[in-house]
């Protein structure tokens, strides 16, 4: 059973490169924005499942990330340097941010990421160097060398692999020291203080980390799309964001694949059909809400834990079963 659960990311990412191929082109420009949901929520499952922070401005960093990417690459800078830079940038950001903020709990805090996402785009919309509401533009396709990103196939194997990266680096942090202390600090924060875990800086480094995740999604985003805006990273993002995590499952990596791919997949489905002739303009955004609030009520209902806890448990007694044991 070890062996089998060690190859489940290898085999993963053997799959994922596969559709990568094989996929028309319509469908690849969903293929991709998956991809970067996933890139994104995947940090915050870690930040929500272990360091118990609730973040509504997660679209924010993944806003840093995007224009760190685009205003190097505008201004002559390469854009491997660009995307380099864009988790750093995003994690550095999150870090000054949060010695003020993540002293605050619960709903203090998440409405507290919500002013800050409301306050970093307005800036965006406001300063020349950004683009102002206008929003930057002329940013380069990515490319290393000569070697130029050409079509959505070029952009799939670029954000499946960045979310493969995250995977394997999620993963080892979870299975690391500071994994474990994290996990001690999921179960109870006062019970993991009095053992000596260090919980602010814990929280501190969960909250970079989350935030250099979505970061290096806003700059691959930046750069397939070759333009943004402050219109391109809405407060509704950041929701969408907790809302896959918690269907997902909390504290799971693949939990968190599990939501982004069930809450985006279902997304393309209602926009196709808020756009069908004879449907109102506002047909889509309406469909949206709903789902978000369909889909939490389910999840909290049916599936408290998310999609995978729960098939999880649900598979365990035939695994026991299986194996004769009780």
């Amino acid at each position: 059973m070890k062996h089998l659960k060690r190859l489940r990311l290898p085999a993963f990412a053997v799959a994922a490169l596969v559709l990568a191929s094989v996929l028309g082109e319509g469908q690849l420009s969903v293929f991709i924005l998956l991809g970067l949901a996933a890139i994104v929520v995947v940090g915050v499952s870690l930040l929500m499942g272990y360091a118990g922070q609730v973040s509504l401005g997660q679209a924010s960093f993944y806003a840093v990330g995007g224009y760190t990417a685009g205003l190097l690459t505008v201004h002559g800078q390469s854009p491997i340097l660009g995307l380099l830079a864009a988790p750093v940038v995003a994690a550095v950001f999150a870090v000054v941010i949060g010695v003020p903020l993540l002293r605050l709990r619960g709903h203090h805090l998440a409405f507290a990421t919500l002013a800050m996402q409301l306050i970093l785009l307005s800036l965006a919309g406001e300063l020349e160097v950004t683009g102002g509401s206008i929003g930057l533009q002329g940013i380069p396709r990515f490319s290393i060398g000569s070697f130029e990103l050409e079509d959505d196939r070029g952009y799939a194997y670029l954000a499946w692999g960045a979310l493969i990266l995250v995977m394997v680096i999620a993963n080892n942090v979870i299975k690391s020291r500071p994994g474990r202390a994290l996990r001690a600090l999921a179960t109870s924060e006062i019970a993991a203080e009095s053992a000596g875990v260090a919980v602010g800086r814990y929280k501190l480094v969960v909250f970079a980390l989350s935030a250099a995740f979505a970061g290096l999604a806003g700059g691959v985003y930046a750069f397939y799309v070759g333009y943004i805006a402050p219109g391109s990273f809405p407060v509704l993002l950041s929701i969408e964001y907790v809302v896959m995590a918690v269907v997902g499952g909390l504290g799971t990596i693949w939990g968190a694949l599990a939501g982004a791919a069930a809450i985006t997949l279902l997304i393309q489905l209602l926009n196709n059909i808020g756009t069908m002739e004879g449907m109102p303009s506002y047909a889509p955004s309406v469909l949206s809400y709903a789902v978000y609030s369909v889909l939490l009520i389910a999840a909290v209902l049916f599936m408290p834990g998310g999609i995978v806890p729960a098939v999880r448990d649900r598979l365990a007694p035939r695994a026991a079963a299986g194996t004769g044991k009780a």
